[in-house]
């Protein structure tokens, strides 16, 4: 197997992980100091993450008991297919949708069966009623905004996706990562709004995006109190470090930063559509913090290489299935957007 990558390269605009472009408000690092300056290093830190996972439920208006809190979302797919998957069983996507689903279900021992996205990317609700009926995956994903599309599913989908799968007894996990992009509150879609007591539905979301912590590696899933239950039997004991745990309350006394961090990347994301509307490339909406866009006339990969060469750093896609020649452009900041439309305009002269 290949491992899971993605290429770091010394550049001035480094627009390729879907990282927030914009550190954490002045003033954090000493907040985080003054919390750390009370931990009892000497002793393991809360198991169960009571304190963080409660103030993550009242986002949501659930309890403790439905949130299950690890090292960013992949740490909760992993434990949710140890949990759920393995040998003998079927893991279920969409493609094209966020490699590292395949990629972790294959390492459990997972079959990995997948069906196409239509020409636009969008899932609509017969096919996946179809897909699921004909495959009964034992974990279906479902990636919405997706990755690397950016395409918002439509509440419908993820509605009969979650009907189908409990028909049978399997699990819906829908990856909510970049949920705070695709529009303000109120109004907005998410799978949350279908969770209750018995659903068979996972919803996972993480701070490394408009919270702006990748660094820290936090991220969460919301579910069924039976469903966290099982996840906890099967997580390594004290996987969350008192210091993840120590951030994650400190960002939860301004919980509102993210959403208004995520407004300002979607006018910058607005932006970024507007201006590669008026060059020679293919783009598609996106209800995330990133676009993938396709060069006409132009390999992909060359044009990465080209943008490369001008210190501007993208994700090239070109060789993944169903995006031949795409590119996928992380918003950055106001400098660096400006900065890669320049290079690209420069390299598509």
């Amino acid at each position: 197997m290949k491992g899971y990558h993605s290429p770091q390269v010394d550049v001035r605009v480094r627009l390729n992980t879907n990282e927030s472009p914009e550190a954490p408000p002045e003033g954090f690092g000493a907040a985080l100091a003054e919390r750390l300056a009370r931990i009892d290093w000497n002793r393991y830190p809360a198991r169960s993450a009571g304190e963080l996972r409660s103030g993550i439920a009242g986002l949501h208006g659930a309890a403790a008991e439905n949130v299950f809190a690890a090292n960013g979302s992949n740490e909760v797919i992993q434990t949710l297919l140890l949990t759920y998957a393995g040998p003998g069983r079927r893991v279920g996507l969409f493609s094209p949708t966020y490699a590292l689903h395949a990629h972790i279900a294959r390492i459990v021992g997972s079959e990995v069966v997948t069906a196409p996205r239509g020409p636009d990317f969008a899932l609509g609700a017969g096919e996946a009623a179809t897909f699921v009926a004909a495959e009964r995956p034992d974990v279906l994903f479902l990636c919405s905004p997706n990755n690397p599309t950016g395409t918002v599913e439509d509440p419908r989908t993820v509605q009969v996706a979650l009907e189908a799968v409990a028909d049978y007894g399997g699990v819906l996990v829908v990856d909510e990562a970049y949920v705070q992009f695709s529009g303000r509150e109120p109004g907005r879609f998410s799978a949350v709004d279908l969770l209750g007591r018995d659903a068979p539905l996972v919803v996972c979301r993480t701070f490394s995006k408009a919270w702006a912590l990748a660094a820290v590696r936090l991220g969460y899933a919301l579910g069924p109190a039976g469903i966290i239950d099982e996840l906890h039997k099967v997580v390594l004991p004290y996987h969350l470090d008192v210091m993840t745990q120590e951030i994650g309350l400190l960002c939860l006394t301004d919980a509102a930063a993210a959403d208004r961090r995520a407004a300002d990347l979607v006018a910058q994301r607005e932006r970024l559509a507007g201006r590669l509307a008026q060059l020679p490339v293919e783009q598609w909406p996106s209800g995330a913090n990133f676009i993938l866009f396709r060069p006409t006339g132009r390999d992909g990969a060359v044009v990465w290489q080209e943008l490369v060469d001008r210190s501007v750093l993208v994700r090239d896609c070109s060789s993944w299935e169903g995006l031949a020649g795409c590119l996928r452009v992380t918003v950055g900041t106001p400098e660096e957007n400006s900065l890669f439309l320049e290079a690209l305009a420069d390299v598509l002269r």
